[in-house]
Formats: structure tokens, C-alpha cells, sequence
């Protein structure tokens, strides 16, 4: 006989949000001049000073840096000294950000600093990005994000979800430039217009002191089976679930921004989480999203951060975050933030 589900003991808020600018390529600058300067906004934003920390936890990918153990690095910009507690995942910075809040419900800690950063221009983001395929079926091909992503975008073609017009419409809109141009090709049926730009850059939250907090009401993750053959591509049960145990479908939400690096991604999600009602007022990706500027392992908390700052601004009561990670949006997270009312 299982328990009825609780809710937190504890309620957890992100206060204060920042992120460098998204720059093409930063060779002249390393990962810790990077996040230094949005380290300190943010702190300075919220009154802390770094021995008020309790717990720091950091997102990044030693592929991107081409070295293990590079987020030991990035420590020197948050100061390890004297010694503090601190964790760390190979992942998008979000995931980082749901590990302090376990940390802060479970009374690990009052108090944390997550952040996350991305070099994607030091080497080519697309062979990259097939060490996270299955090493023994689909690595060995050497198929790219970037490929996998125009399966995907045809296999919804295919179905009737969607089409080359409609998703032209959402990477002009998402770079505020409505009428431009897709572009070139670059895989079928994805044009430049449909992929996201390769930057670096680097996003930062902080929990405490704020007029107005973004309070964490849900957060979940789920995943989907390492192997593409097995799913499908035209739907992602992993954010709707995700969405479902985070409490999206509870009330409707006034903004939502979501993780979805190329258009067809931005189809499936919408779909997924119901964005696509009749009569729904919801503004999908207000900030541009991940097609306006998408550092890799960054990107994800950065939708938290943009989603948080909306209701820390008043312009959301409600408001939906995700963030994907993998192919094909293989991994996603939800989060729903509420602002006093």
C-alpha cells in the first residue's frame, strides 16, 4: 500500500539570477574570468557575501574543455578557501540547481549558489556531442546532434505535426527577427534558421533576500531509453511526466521557457506540455530561448533563471522552466515557479 504523495517541508526560492554575455567565441577569456563577474552580481544582488553560502553545486562537461576534473578549475572564481561544501554534475547546470534543492529540502543546507558554463568554440560542438550516444550501436557512426535533430524534425514533418513554414516561424521569432530568412540548409529538413548558434557563456542562481521570490512549487526529471530506435521521436513522455510530478497541469502558466535548441524540439515541447490549447494566453520563450543563444551546459539554467526573473519582475504569477540534455531531448526537467500573490 503506498503512502500519499507530500509535498516539501520546506519552501525553496530562486532570488537572484545572472548570466555573461553569449559571445561566438571567448579564447581570450578562461572558464573562471568567464563566471567571475556574474559570481559577484549576483551575490552583491542579494546582499551575500560567499561565507554565506551554504552549498555550491556547478553543471559543466570536461568534453567541452578536453579535461578531466576542468570544473575544479572554475572553483578559483567561487573561492574554495576557506574550505567549502560543494558538488558537482557532468551535466546541464539545471540538474544542478534540482541537486541544491534537494540538498535545501532535505536540511542539508539554507542556503546555495548554483551556476553552470560552456565553452562550445575551443573544439566542433557536433563531434562532441556524439560521446553521449550509446558507445556500442550508435556512436560508432558518428551521427551529430545536429543530424539527429533533422530525424527528428522529419519524422514530425512525416506525421502532420508540423512543417517547414511553421518551423521557419519559430526560429525568426525566437531570434527577434521575424522576417527573416531560414537560411541555408544544413541537414535536411533543418536550415541555419532552425539550429541554435554556437556561443560561450555561463548562468548563475542564488537562493535567498528578494522583493519578490520565484518560489520552486514542483521539480522533476525523467529520461527517456538511451536507444533512439526504441523511441518516439515525435513525442517526449519524459517532459510530460516530468511535467506531471513538477504539478504543470495543476493551473495554467503566463510564460514558459523552454530548452529546445532547435525548432522541431520546440513542436514536440509544446505539445508535450500542452502549451498549444485553444484559447491559451501562455508566451512561449519570451527571452528568445536556446535559438537566441545556447551555451552548451548552461543553456537549461539559464530557462530556469529566465523563468524565475519574469516572476521576480511581475511579469508571471506562474510560470514554467525546462531543460534538456542528450539527444533528441533524451533527458528533460520541469520546474514550475510562483511569485506572492
Amino acid at each position: 500500500m503506498s503512502e500519499p504523495a507530500r509535498g516539501p517541508v520546506r519552501d525553496v526560492a530562486i532570488v537572484a539570477f545572472g548570466q555573461s554575455e553569449h559571445v561566438p567565441d571567448s579564447a581570450e577569456t578562461s572558464e573562471v574570468e568567464m563566471l567571475m563577474p556574474v559570481l559577484h552580481d549576483v551575490l552583491a544582488r542579494t546582499g551575500l557575501k560567499a561565507r554565506d553560502i551554504d552549498f555550491t553545486c556547478s553543471g559543466s562537461s570536461d568534453y567541452l574543455a578536453g579535461r578531466a576534473f576542468s570544473f575544479t578549475m572554475a572553483l578559483d572564481g567561487v573561492g574554495a578557501w576557506p574550505p567549502i561544501s560543494e558538488s558537482h554534475v557532468e551535466m546541464d547546470g539545471a540538474w544542478a540547481l534540482y541537486e541544491a534543492w534537494v540538498k535545501i529540502l532535505t536540511g542539508g543546507a539554507d542556503t546555495a549558489l548554483v551556476y553552470a558554463y560552456g565553452k562550445s568554440s575551443p573544439g566542433d560542438l557536433r563531434e562532441v556531442l556524439t560521446r553521449q550516444l550509446d558507445p556500442y550501436y550508435v556512436a560508432p557512426l558518428w551521427p551529430d546532434s545536429v543530424a539527429l535533430a533533422a530525424l527528428q524534425a522529419q519524422a514530425l514533418i512525416d506525421a502532420g505535426h508540423t512543417d517547414a513554414r511553421e518551423l521557419a516561424t519559430i526560429g525568426a521569432h525566437r531570434r527577434g527577427r521575424p522576417d527573416a530568412a531560414p537560411g541555408r540548409q544544413v541537414v535536411g529538413p533543418l536550415r541555419t534558421g532552425d539550429c541554435p548558434p554556437v556561443v560561450d557563456g555561463a548562468g548563475d542562481t542564488a537562493r535567498r533576500l528578494a522583493d519578490r521570490p520565484a518560489w520552486i512549487r514542483g521539480l522533476d526529471h525523467r529520461i527517456e531509453a538511451h536507444a533512439l530506435g526504441v523511441r518516439d521521436l515525435t513525442d517526449s513522455p519524459s517532459t510530460r511526466l516530468a511535467a506531471e510530478h513538477a504539478g504543470a497541469f495543476d493551473a495554467p502558466v503566463d510564460v514558459a521557457e523552454l530548452h529546445a535548441p532547435f525548432t522541431s524540439q520546440e513542436v514536440v515541447l509544446r505539445r508535450a506540455l500542452r502549451l498549444d490549447a485553444p484559447g491559451s494566453t501562455v508566451r512561449i520563450n519570451p527571452s528568445g530561448g536556446a535559438l537566441a543563444a545556447n551555451p552548451v551546459m548552461a543553456a537549461g539554467l539559464i530557462r530556469l533563471g529566465e523563468a524565475a526573473a519574469a516572476v521576480q519582475r511581475g511579469d508571471a504569477d506562474r510560470a514554467l522552466a525546462h531543460a534538456t540534455s542528450g539527444p533528441c531531448l533524451q533527458q528533460n526537467l520541469v520546474a514550475v515557479l510562483e511569485g506572492e500573490r
